[in-house]
């Protein structure tokens, strides 16, 4: 069974036009982007998560002029160039759903690389290969619906008691009596040893560094 032919579809426009030959293959990535800290004292800088990185795809095109019924293959790969243009609504390039069969991205084209391969004895190219990139879109009001988000603070709140002392709620969080020195260092607590009944302490993520210093507490 044949598969119906691909379709790109201009979001704001609504215009859609058909490729001339579905592609040989296409490629779809996806990565995450995280932020190196490099701490003194560690083998390997700490990574950290910043962000998702927006889906890619890629393929190949192949348009032929005498498919297409034009005498000229810029007539055609021209429809596909266009959306690199600035639509004056928008004031950017507009977002496309390309569909084929079970895949449909929404995306905008990011890059459009043109090969002609085939020309007229008058130098007119009536075939070309278009290398295309399409990155996916997402706008904030989807991005909302989808991800309720929540501030990462990994640090753990926790209320002094009667008689409670930094080294046993080092052993309450860490297992280590011995690690209540970043619980200190990050309550600008000066001395351990006198606690508030009722104070509110927030207890930080191992290993910690010290922002002032830049000593690591592991």
């Amino acid at each position: 069974m044949t598969l119906e032919r691909a379709l790109i579809t201009d979001v704001v426009t609504t215009e859609s036009f058909t490729v001339l030959f579905n592609p040989d293959e296409y490629t779809v990535a996806k990565s995450n982007n995280y932020a190196e800290a490099a701490v003194p004292g560690l083998s390997a800088p700490i990574l950290q998560f910043t962000s998702g990185a927006a889906q890619t795809l890629d393929m190949e095109l192949l348009v032929d002029a005498a498919e297409g019924g034009v005498h000229d293959v810029r007539d055609l790969t021209g429809e596909l160039i266009r959306l690199l243009d600035i639509n004056p609504d928008l004031h950017a390039p507009p977002p496309v759903i390309f569909a084929w069969g079970h895949l449909s991205f929404e995306a905008v084209l990011v890059k459009a690389t043109q090969r002609f391969v085939l020309f007229r004895p008058d130098g007119i190219p009536v075939r070309a290969r278009v290398q295309v990139s399409f990155k996916e879109y997402r706008n904030v009001e989807l991005e909302a619906k989808e991800i309720k988000r929540q501030t990462a603070d990994y640090s753990r709140l926790h209320l002094v008691a009667q008689g409670e002392t930094l080294p046993a709620i080092a052993q309450r969080y860490y297992q280590n009596p011995a690690q209540w020195r970043p619980i200190a260092l990050h309550n600008d607590i000066d001395r351990p040893e006198r606690l508030e009944v009722g104070a509110r302490l927030l207890v930080p993520q191992l290993p910690y560094r010290n922002p002032e210093t830049g000593e690591v507490e592991l």
